[in-house]
């Protein structure tokens, strides 16, 4: 058999290969657009809050509306769990957020294109493992955006919750977009 021969690729095979790359270009696109640089902002502020502020120091960015206010949390999103046993607490959202990030990539992983849906579950991904690194590191997540009217506050917050806040909102948005599903005929 001549050596050229044995180098080349077959039909199916090459089609295979290139409905490989089409299938798996939107993955990487969305994360290297969305997860990456939504992970990077949520961790370089974090260190940025963690290295230049005091642990409960509030900075005012709008009076009576919007803080940087240095925390750690315990717990899940809002503090959830937050008086659970450390070892329990922490193993438990570990083991969630990791099997979360495993279907999110799954997810990712088979979208044949870059659409609403998709850019949300990047959006999440990136939240679910900007505070996966956190609690794995330190057992607590640093949180650090304040939100008030005066005295009345909503939980405090990071760039991490965001992102998965924005992605369910996308997500809701998404699905009222695409109306309901069609019904199927059975014969």
């Amino acid at each position: 058999m001549p050596e050229s021969a044995s180098l080349e690729t077959s039909p199916p095979a090459a089609a295979s290969i290139a409905n490989a790359h089409r299938i798996h270009r939107p993955f990487v696109i969305l994360i290297l657009c969305v997860t990456a640089p939504t992970l990077i902002l949520d961790q370089l502020s974090k260190i940025a809050v963690k290295n230049h502020m005091t642990l409960y120091e509030s900075i005012t960015l709008i009076p009576n509306w919007l803080d940087i206010t240095y925390t750690l949390n315990p717990g899940a999103a809002f503090s959830m769990f937050a008086n659970g046993p450390p070892w329990v607490r922490i193993a438990m959202l570990l083991t969630l957020a990791g099997a979360a990030m495993i279907v999110l990539i799954a997810m990712l992983w088979q979208c044949e294109s870059v659409n609403l849906n998709a850019i949300a579950f990047a959006l999440v991904l990136a939240g679910a493992r900007g505070n996966f690194i956190d609690r794995a590191s330190r057992g607590l997540v640093i949180d650090f955006v304040r939100m008030h009217y005066y005295d009345a506050n909503f939980p405090i917050y990071n760039v991490a919750d965001s992102a998965i806040s924005v992605g369910v909102a996308l997500i809701i948005l998404a699905s009222i977009l695409e109306g309901p599903a069609p019904k199927s005929s059975r014969g």
